[in-house]
């Protein structure tokens, strides 16, 4: 199933040369607009940019330019503009993203891909669980579903009891939402003997949020359904761009709406295919706010530019790891919690909630891992955890082990890292 054909399938040759155009095509709509940003380009012109390669000499866009920019001064023609969103972070100066008309269907567009890559088209019925609102979430979900032509269930966030009766009632067939949320649809559902074999569901396309292999293991064993990464944030045009496939062998972003990158996050310095470092995305096809060569700070790497067994040509990515602001340091180590998180859940007696708390005693940084467990939790499995979390930090965890439903369900993304330290 591909939704577009000639786009998905188009060679990488061919992706290139149209990826050069609309390059110099986005970079002169920026410096002939009224956006902020247009000074950063005074000295380039887009006849100077004569390959791809050219790209490396433009200069970086990051979120903190956007925020001082506030409300639109880094948008192009505010009079074109139809739609804004925000990101989804709750502190500092809102970091706007506003559309136009075209830019609202260019992402209907790539969420259809989306779609299609996921095995869902307009036989499916698509319960939408991400709130409808500034994130940007439950409207790009609810623009890609109504361009395949698909029965919506616009259910936003929240109420797990009526998401799990509109499952059964309405016989949806797939659900998007934030990556932590089927953990929390599975918890009601067992405090309320719903059986999720007895439903129509066959696909969660999930997202927002780093979410380990271990986790997609359990929702899919848990639920019954087949599970895909879907990326996108609201500064580069919303959810949706790019997904995993059925050939589960990295994640597509659609070329010839965006060039990726990775670069060094320290030394900024461009990173072979291969090699992890910091995801940068130029857009190519954005009208209201065109960003070139941005900063996302989410750390992956290039899998791939060979064809994929899907069909499709489009490059792909490993699954984010997380954020270079997400990763931790304590006595000296450096690590995520999204590694964290795949220890965690190798063991099924240990739920899916935990949280990572930091604190500093005495001078010296302490790590307490705070887990729920279910029925089975061993001493021996205790032990055998605080070794492997020994093998990844080369210095012992404290593990605080509570029953079920000890952490506090929170909506919207889970809380997963407390620091407690001094800043």
């Amino acid at each position: 199933m591909i939704f577009n054909e000639h786009f998905e399938t188009m060679p990488q040759e061919e992706i290139q040369k149209l990826q050069l155009d609309r390059l110099k095509q986005t970079l002169s709509l920026i410096k002939n607009s009224n956006s902020s940003l247009k000074s950063k380009y005074d000295s380039i012109e887009p006849y100077d940019i004569k390959s791809l390669d050219d790209l490396k000499k433009l200069p970086f866009t990051t979120k903190e330019e956007l925020r001082e920019a506030y409300p639109l001064n880094h948008i192009t023609y505010t009079d074109k503009i139809v739609r804004i969103h925000t990101s989804s972070g709750t502190t500092g100066t809102p970091v706007i993203n506003a559309m136009s008309q075209t830019d609202v269907e260019n992402w209907a567009e790539i969420v259809a891909r989306c779609f299609y890559a996921a095995g869902v088209d307009k036989k499916d019925r698509i319960q939408i669980m991400p709130s409808f609102g500034l994130f940007n979430g439950g409207f790009g979900f609810h623009f890609g579903a109504q361009k395949i032509g698909a029965f919506i269930i616009p259910m936003g966030a929240g109420r797990t009891l009526l998401q799990l009766k509109f499952i059964k009632d309405f016989q949806t067939t797939a659900i998007c939402s934030i990556a932590s949320y089927p953990q929390r649809l599975i918890e009601v559902a067992n405090q309320n003997n719903f059986d999720f074999s007895k439903t129509n569901l066959r696909v969660a396309i999930l997202g927002a949020e780093t979410w380990s292999d271990e986790l997609r293991a359990r929702i899919e064993s848990q639920m019954r359904v087949k599970t895909f990464d879907i990326i996108g944030m609201t500064e580069t045009g919303g959810v949706g761009m790019g997904i995993d496939c059925e050939a589960k062998s990295g994640i597509h972003i659609w070329e010839d709406h965006y060039i990726a990158e990775i670069v060094d996050p320290n030394t900024l310095n461009p990173l072979d295919d291969g090699k992890e470092g910091e995801l940068v995305i130029t857009t190519l096809t954005r009208e209201g706010l065109p960003l070139i060569r941005y900063r996302t700070k989410d750390i992956t790497k290039i899998v791939s530019r060979d064809k994929c067994d899907c069909g499709r040509t489009h490059l792909r990515v490993s699954r984010l790891k997380g954020r270079t602001d997400d990763m931790l340091k304590v006595k000296g180590v450096n690590f995520y919690p999204s590694q964290i998180e795949q220890i965690l859940l190798q063991y099924e007696t240990i739920g899916p909630y935990y949280q990572i708390v930091l604190e500093n005693t005495k001078g010296k940084d302490e790590i307490t891992i705070i887990l729920e467990k279910t029925n089975g939790f061993s001493s021996e499995a205790r032990n055998r955890l605080e070794n492997a979390l020994y093998d990844l930090l080369g210095f012992h965890c404290i593990l605080q082990i509570v029953p079920e439903n000890t952490i506090q369900r929170m909506p919207g993304k889970m809380v997963r890292v407390i620091d407690k330290r001094q800043k």
